[in-house]
């Protein structure tokens, strides 16, 4: 059974991400503060659950949360900044969207939301300094599987997974060769077969080893 808080505070988030071990698309990170009286029996980690369930808690979500944010990362951002840091970007920014902010953050994950040296500006994403105090600010604490263990968490995996692959959809149209409606830009086998006959687009990430044999590929 998942639990409601990890402290005490009355305003605390949870945070995740989607999208991290893709060859294609954005990495998706959603931030949820839920209400104290927030219940359900569907949530759980997103990994556990059906299409249509995550579908229907992601309505849910949206018209009981406190507050909730999504941010996508390009895989430009990526490529210059590399996903593990593209991740917890992509978390720093979903802070700074909500409203009202929280006063505790739990992340799910074992990475630090702040990493050893402070948040640099990066890839593109310009923090100002008032964002970057916020950040500095705001208590939080990783947990490892914290998906499986916490309510605003697990909200925030949901959230993430839907709002992601309602995007891969919608790339799939333009560049159905690919199939990401099904693969969603996992490593699947089709997936690769597709990149070794078409090549690749402008939402691969060319950091990553897109074939297994890749030395190089052209642009």
């Amino acid at each position: 059974m998942l639990l409601s808080k990890f402290s005490d505070s009355i305003l605390e988030c949870g945070t995740d991400e989607a999208g991290r071990g893709c060859l294609a698309g954005p990495v998706t990170a959603a931030a949820v503060m839920l209400p104290d009286e927030f219940k359900s029996e569907l949530l759980n980690d997103s990994k556990q659950l059906s299409e249509k369930t995550r579908e229907k808690l992601k309505s849910i979500i949206e018209a009981t949360s406190i507050s909730f944010s999504v941010t996508h990362l390009e895989p430009k951002i990526i490529d210059e900044i590399n996903i593990l840091n593209a991740s917890i970007k992509a978390m720093q920014e979903c802070i700074t969207k909500l409203n009202p902010l929280p006063n505790y953050i739990i992340v799910d994950g074992n990475s630090p939301l702040i990493p050893k040296g402070g948040i640099k500006n990066k890839g593109g994403i310009v923090f100002t300094d008032s964002e970057i105090e916020l950040l500095l600010s705001i208590p939080n604490t990783s947990i490892i599987k914290g998906d499986s263990k916490y309510m605003s968490i697990a909200a925030a995996s949901v959230l993430a997974k839907t709002y992601r692959d309602e995007y891969m959809n919608r790339i799939h149209e333009e560049f159905p060769m690919y199939n990401w409606k099904q693969n969603k830009g996992y490593p699947t086998i089709e997936h690769r077969e597709a990149i070794r006959k078409y090549g690749i687009t402008k939402y691969h990430r060319i950091s990553f080893r897109l074939l297994p044999e890749q030395l190089k590929l052209e642009l």
